[in-house]
C-alpha cells in the first residue's frame, strides 16, 4: 500500500477509521524514515494514529521500522543496563537521573543513558543537556561509547539519538509542528543503542497508568531481557521522594509483576517531591502549558552543578534520588536482596567516592 492509502485507513474519523497491521505500520513507518513520505503526509500518518490511539501492532510496527534505522553496537560486558529518561526533558525540577549511570557503574551495573538535545513537547532540560554542562562527551558513537561502557574504570556512557538512530532525530522539527505526542515519544527510549554481550535490560518512566503494559510488551519486542518501567516524576526513572510510588517489571521470560515503593523502605525522609527548582533562574518564552517556563540551557547547568555536588558527597534531594533510583534498579535486577540493603549499597559508593570517579573518567 502507498502512504496515500495508509492515511485513508486510518484517518477517517472515529466510527470508520481502521487499524493497520504490524506489517503496514512498520512500512509507513519506513517511508517516513526513508525520506519517501511527504512531510505533510508523514505528519497526518504520525497524528491520525495518535487520535485514534495506537493499536499494539501499530507500535510494534513503528519500532520495528526505528530499529532497522538505529544503529547499535555490542560490548564485551555480559549485561547492560539502558536508562531511557523523557527525550524531552524536565522543567519542574532538576533532573538527577543524568548522574545515575556512573552511581549504577559503581555498583557493578553497566549503564548505558540516551537522549536527545531538545524534543517537544516539553524542550526541558535532557541528559545531554545536563551531562554536557558537566563536561561529559555526549557525541559518543555507539561503539565508542560500547568500549567505554567496557572500561572497568568507567562502566558507563551516553549516546545521542543524532548519532544512534540520525533519521529519527531528523524528525524533531516534524514533530514539533504537529504539536501532540506521536507514538515516537514512546517508542524512542527502547531502542538501545548499546546491547550487552548476553543481556541487555531496561529502566524507563512513565505517568499514565495504561503504559507500564505498553512498554513491557514493546521492551520484550526490543529485545530486553528484562524491564523495569517506574512511575517517576515528570516520567523519569526516580519516583516521588516523599509519597508511594510503584514500578511495573519483568525478568527473562516471567510475566509482568507490580511493585509498590515507598521511600521509607529506602530510608528516605524527604520534605520534597522531587528536586526543586532553584530560584533566580533566566525563564524561556513558553506558548503554552507544557513548555516550561525555565530557560533549559540554565536549568541544566544547575542539575549539573547540583549533581556533580551530590556524588561529592552533599545531602540533599539530589542525593536522595540517586540513592533512590540506583537502589531500586539494583533490586529488580537481582543484585541485592531488599531495598533497604540496595540503599546502603549505594550511599557507600557515593560516601567513598567511587561514583564520583566513575563520573570523572568520563570526562577525562
Amino acid at each position: 500500500m502507498t502512504m496515500r492509502q495508509y492515511i485513508q485507513k486510518i484517518a477517517t474519523g472515529p466510527e470508520l477509521s481502521k487499524d493497520l497491521s504490524r506489517e503496514e505500520a512498520r512500512d509507513g513507518m519506513r517511508c517516513i524514515l526513508s525520506g519517501d513520505a511527504d512531510p505533510v503526509e508523514a505528519a497526518i500518518f504520525l497524528i491520525a494514529l495518535r487520535m485514534k490511539r495506537e493499536t499494539m501492532p501499530e507500535n510494534l510496527g513503528v519500532l520495528d521500522a526505528l530499529l532497522e534505522h538505529t544503529h547499535q553496537a555490542k560490548t564485551t560486558v555480559d549485561d547492560v543496563l539502558d536508562l531511557s529518561d523523557p527525550f524531552d526533558g524536565f522543567t519542574r525540577g532538576l533532573p538527577a537521573a543524568p548522574f545515575l549511570p556512573p552511581v549504577l557503574a559503581a555498583c557493578g551495573v553497566a549503564t548505558i543513558s540516551n537522549g536527545a538535545e531538545s524534543v517537544g513537547p516539553k524542550y526541558g532540560a535532557t541528559h545531554r543537556k545536563v551531562l554536557r554542562a558537566a563536561g561529559v562527551n555526549v557525541d559518543l558513537s555507539p561503539e565508542e561509547a560500547s568500549l567505554q561502557i567496557a572500561n572497568k574504570q568507567v562502566g558507563w556512557a551516553y549516546v545521542d539519538q543524532r548519532v544512534a538512530c540520525p533519521k529519527l532525530h531528523d524528525l524533531v522539527s516534524l514533530r514539533t509542528k504537529i504539536v501532540k505526542r506521536p507514538c515516537l515519544t514512546t517508542l524512542e527510549v527502547l531502542l538501545g543503542p548499546v546491547r550487552g554481550t548476553k543481556r541487555t535490560h531496561l529502566v524507563t518512566g512513565y505517568v499514565h497508568k495504561p503504559y507500564p503494559p505498553i512498554y513491557t510488551a514493546l521492551a520484550r519486542s526490543s529485545g530486553y531481557a528484562s524491564a523495569i518501567i517506574v512511575r517517576g516524576v515528570e516520567g523519569g526513572v526516580i519516583p516521588s521522594l516523599n509519597q508511594p510510588s510503584k514500578l511495573v517489571s519483568y525478568r527473562d521470560k516471567e510475566s509482568d509483576t507490580e511493585t509498590r515503593l515507598d521511600p521509607a523502605d529506602y530510608a528516605i525522609k524527604s520534605p520534597d517531591r522531587a528536586v526543586p527548582l532553584p530560584e533566580n533562574l533566566p525563564p524561556q518564552e513558553a506558548s503554552d502549558e507544557i513548555k516550561g517556563p525555565i530557560d533549559a540551557d540554565a536549568l541544566s547547568q544547575a542539575a549539573a552543578t547540583a549533581g556533580l555536588a551530590a556524588l561529592a558527597g552533599d545531602a540533599g534531594p539530589v542525593r536522595d534520588s540517586l540513592v533512590y533510583g540506583a537502589a531500586l534498579c539494583l533490586c529488580r535486577l537481582g543484585c541485592c536482596p531488599d531495598p533497604a540493603t540496595a540503599a546502603e549499597k549505594v550511599r557507600q559508593v557515593i560516601d567513598a567516592g567511587h561514583a564520583a570517579r566513575r563520573f570523572e573518567a568520563a570526562v577525562q
